[in-house]
């Protein structure tokens, strides 16, 4: 998929991997994301092999899955690419009952999680781009 919009004018060409209503807790797979956004492909795949949570292995699937995208559909090399971005959204709640004393019942929450991770050129050394909310200030501009 190839992006438009950026401020230089040219087109930046980006590849992306989802993976919907996985089940792992959106909270656990944003704390394993946090940590490979903006990071070159070779030290995000590094941190995932070496991070001992389950969200880490579905994680490097679906960054394996961008990587594919990546040189098959975009004609990009592995060697450049960029985790630029990846989020997890939460998906559908499945609602269980455990019993409980004195005849009650407790609900339990199994989460689901959509996972999306947008792979695209970088150099080595570039930051990763911050997106800023519109209408909103940095505290830098709040000060002035």
């Amino acid at each position: 998929m190839a992006e438009k919009g950026n401020s230089e004018g040219r087109e930046e060409v980006t590849a992306r991997a989802v993976a919907r209503y996985i089940r792992i807790s959106p909270y656990k797979a944003r704390k394993v994301m946090d940590l490979i956004r903006g990071k070159e492909l070779e030290e995000a795949k590094r941190i995932l092999a070496f991070s001992p949570t389950h969200a880490s292995r579905v994680i490097g699937k679906v960054l394996d899955s961008a990587v594919a995208n990546a040189e098959n559909n975009q004609g990009l090399s592995a060697d450049e690419l960029v985790v630029q971005g990846g989020w997890v959204d939460e998906g559908p709640t499945l609602k269980r009952w455990m019993p409980r004393a004195r005849g009650r019942a407790t609900r339990i929450r199994k989460r689901t999680s959509h996972i999306t991770i947008v792979l695209g050129r970088g150099e080595k050394g570039q930051p990763p781009r911050k997106r800023r909310l519109p209408g909103r200030q940095t505290r830098k501009e709040r000060t002035k």
